[in-house]
């Protein structure tokens, strides 16, 4: 049971790595469309050592980022579920709006941006619960 919770962070590092990778990946590509097409030329495109080391900067924190994310809505439902002694949609619901709300109030959001993210979290992680039941 809690070898699945403790999985659950580094898949989203995994997902976060692979988004990241994606969009440098375009924009390389598209710089490179665009020189070439520019300067008249049907030479491959090429990375260079820069856009490499920016593009793994981004992946290492957006993986960070939402595996601190992860970890904290599963630390929370199951910190829910131990004290309430009860495995159900509720403990994913007070996760969800607790995640949302601080990672909100850490992004220096105001009040009603932070309610609203703490809701919207809330509403995230119940649907997703809801579904898991289903499959």
């Amino acid at each position: 049971m809690i070898i699945a919770y403790l999985a659950l962070p580094f898949a989203k590092y995994k997902v976060a790595a692979t988004r990241a990778a994606a969009e440098d990946t375009y924009h390389i590509l598209q710089k490179e469309t665009n020189t070439n097409i520019i300067l008249n030329m049907d030479v491959p495109g090429n990375i260079s050592t820069r856009d490499f080391e920016k593009m793994l900067k981004k992946m290492c924190k957006e993986g960070a980022y939402w595996g601190t994310v992860a970890g904290l809505y599963v630390g929370t439902e199951y910190g829910v579920e131990r004290i309430r002694g009860k495995r159900d949609w509720k403990n994913a619901m007070v996760g969800g709006a607790v995640t949302g709300a601080i990672v909100s109030a850490a992004n220096n959001n105001k009040k009603d941006r932070v309610a609203m993210d703490a809701i919207t979290g809330a509403a995230v992680a119940t649907a997703a619960e809801f579904i898991n039941y289903l499959t």
